[in-house]
């Protein structure tokens, strides 16, 4: 055993770092993004390719990055030192650190933005909104406005930090615990509600029905994307919840659950919100407006629309939360681990630093919109950063890493470790990880990089 890990804090059950662990992965993302990208690619035949996606690209690698956080029961920059000793590898697990730090400072900007609004619809805002032109105006009222994005954003990364502050049992694993099931329960009260709208026939269609004239190589590697995206990979989230795990636990049951969990919590959602966009009659290919601009309307539409907002943005902001918490915790992780902090040091220094580099994210909708960097607003380079390049590169190199550098001898020792009727039973399992860990994913998550970065 490589670490010692009695003097570090673990999850009090398997249960608890599932739970987190799909709430990391299980964000903005899901709510809109995978619904949406899924009924313009095809449909069913989209989700199709998502989920050969997930089984050959995001689970190996999410089994190889929790692997990597279990061995040596550190955070991303310590776990590549530990066990390569190199430079290069540490500076690898740095960049994890420093892509969470980025997606984290303009991502609680967003979540900021639906914590304000969970305020919009118990205000009853939505009533002055017939039309998504009318919601888009009020939007970007808000958005200008200093006190609102600023307050909102600060509030938002103040829970975060509550989170993270009180630990990984008693404030991630707790939270996670209820957040989870709550977010899950408030969805399929949302999912029953469209089902049960006139119309919501069409909004199944759109997002079900298989269209394989959508399907191309395009098509394939949105899929491949959104496969590697979705899971939290490549910014040190899952490495470092795995760094709290026992050696007890089976890692392919775990990652398999947090595969589902995250694929059929985005399905619902897209559920949820296309049977009541189809059944209101407005449009469901606005992108990112389809949360702040289409669903006011659709809400106001629909009867018991008030309490299905409220509903709605308390889902999409627990969904935030829960990814919020993971990122802030790789970076009080390295500070804990590395540089001999307190926790509560790590977090007040780090929650605030955050807060003010998300600053710049923040004003790019307001007194900053006219300021640009190649072309990008902060917000927008912040985002180009860390998801087109950061992440896909991080991931990349991780596969590289466990498949030839630390290489598979020592891996599957470890990996062993709590799947051994796995290891007994189904070995084909473990030579298609192998496989797919060595030769697959490094291939194919450098597709993603390349088409993230628009080589083609």
């Amino acid at each position: 055993m490589i670490s010692n890990e009695s003097s570090r804090e673990q999850w009090g059950s398997k249960l608890g770092f599932i739970l987190a662990a799909a709430g990391s992965a299980i964000g903005l993302g899901n709510i809109w993004k995978f619904p949406y990208v899924a009924g313009e690619n095809g449909g069913a035949a989209f989700i199709l390719i998502y989920l050969v996606c997930a089984a050959i690209i995001g689970l190996p690698v999410l089994i190889a990055e929790v692997l990597i956080g279990r061995t040596t029961n550190r955070n991303p920059v310590g776990a590549f030192k530990l066990l390569s000793g190199s430079k290069f590898w540490t500076a690898v697990g740095g960049m994890g650190v420093i892509a969470g730090f980025i997606i984290l400072s303009y991502y609680a900007v967003i979540a900021g933005w639906s914590l304000g609004y969970i305020v919009e619809a118990i205000k009853g805002e939505f009533n002055n909104f017939p039309e998504p032109a009318q919601a888009g105006e009020h939007f970007n009222s808000l958005v200008g406005s200093l006190p609102w994005i600023i307050g909102y954003f600060a509030l938002f990364m103040s829970l975060t930090m509550w989170f993270v502050l009180s630990g990984v049992q008693k404030g991630i694993e707790k939270g996670s615990k209820i957040m989870m099931p709550v977010l899950f329960i408030l969805l399929i009260i949302l999912m029953v509600r469209g089902l049960t709208l006139d119309g919501a026939s069409e909004g199944l269609e759109f997002l079900l029905k298989p269209d394989w004239d959508h399907v191309n190589a395009q098509t394939v590697l949105i899929a491949l994307g959104q496969a590697f995206f979705t899971l939290s990979l490549g910014m040190g989230a899952m490495l470092t919840y795995g760094s709290y795990m026992s050696k007890k636990d089976n890692l392919f049951t775990s990652g398999f659950q947090i595969v589902i969990l995250d694929t059929a919590i985005a399905l619902i959602a897209g559920i949820a919100i296309f049977t009541a966009v189809f059944a209101t009659g407005l449009a469901p290919n606005v992108g990112p407006g389809l949360i702040f601009h289409t669903l006011p309307v659709v809400f106001l539409k629909m009867p018991g629309g008030y309490i299905f907002a409220i509903v709605f943005f308390i889902l999409l902001t627990i969904a935030a939360l829960t990814s919020a918490i993971s990122l802030l915790e790789v970076i009080t992780a390295y500070f804990v681990d590395e540089k001999r902090w307190s926790r509560k040091k790590a977090v007040y220094v780090f929650g605030t630093v955050t807060f003010l580099i998300g600053l710049p994210s923040a004003l790019s909708f307001n007194v900053l919109s006219d300021f640009h960097l190649l072309g990008l607003n902060f917000f927008d380079l912040a985002d180009y950063l860390s998801s087109n390049i950061l992440l896909p590169l991080g991931g990349m190199l991780l596969s590289v890493f466990v498949g030839y550098v630390w290489g598979f001898d020592k891996a599957l020792i470890e990996l062993k470790r709590g799947a051994e009727k796995i290891f007994e039973r189904y070995p084909l399992f473990i030579k298609l990880w192998q496989l797919f860990v060595k030769y697959f994913a490094p291939v194919l998550i450098f597709l993603v990089l390349l088409h993230s970065i628009g080589v083609f």
